[in-house]
């Protein structure tokens, strides 16, 4: 091995775990008024699952952008959708799909109709806004998460998570009806 080899080697080495940090460092689910696309309209929530970032657009061309998990890979909603229904500390059940996908992680829910109450523990969180299309629950949420570290994440069964203070800071923000555009 050269002397050159070995120093441009070591150099980049070295500045590895700089660029891995820098890199995760660039991510920031922390709520921040952002600059967005005039098209969209006041009081629309934007999602862009493969930033993991939501947008509740407050004025034309102004935005806030909140840090999100989505969907794993095939379980991710698309679409536009209505805020119908808005709960704190909501109940929570799985759907017969998630029953049916990992029946050992929900083997208590099945062959009952029992919830979760809501609390601490709960999965949807602090709060829960429940998308409707066409009258239609799709039973997909946005909610709060026991889980902060799934934020920035595609992990979960297709719900929007955020962290539990950011959920509540929107959920008093958003009225029913607000329309929902995830990308």
């Amino acid at each position: 091995m050269r002397r050159r080899t070995f120093l441009a080697s070591t150099l980049a080495a070295a500045a590895l775990p700089q660029l891995v940090s820098a890199q995760s460092a660039a991510y920031d689910p922390t709520p921040r008024e952002v600059s967005i696309k005039r098209q969209y309209q006041p009081g629309q929530l934007l999602i862009l699952p493969r930033s993991h970032y939501l947008y509740y657009v407050t004025a034309p061309g102004k935005a806030i952008r909140y840090g999100v998990g989505v969907g794993k890979a095939g379980l991710e909603f698309t679409g536009t959708a209505n805020i119908q229904v808005k709960k704190e500390w909501p109940t929570w059940r799985p759907t017969d799909e998630m029953i049916e996908r990992d029946p050992a992680a929900y083997k208590r829910f099945i062959g009952n109709t029992d919830a979760q109450p809501g609390g601490p523990g709960n999965p949807l969180g602090a709060r829960a806004l429940y998308l409707f299309q066409n009258g239609r629950d799709t039973f997909f949420r946005i909610h709060g998460t026991t889980q902060p570290n799934t934020i920035g994440r595609s992990v979960s069964n297709g719900c929007i998570r955020m962290l539990n203070e950011h959920v509540i800071d929107l959920y008093n923000r958003v009225p029913v009806g607000t329309v929902v555009t995830v990308l």
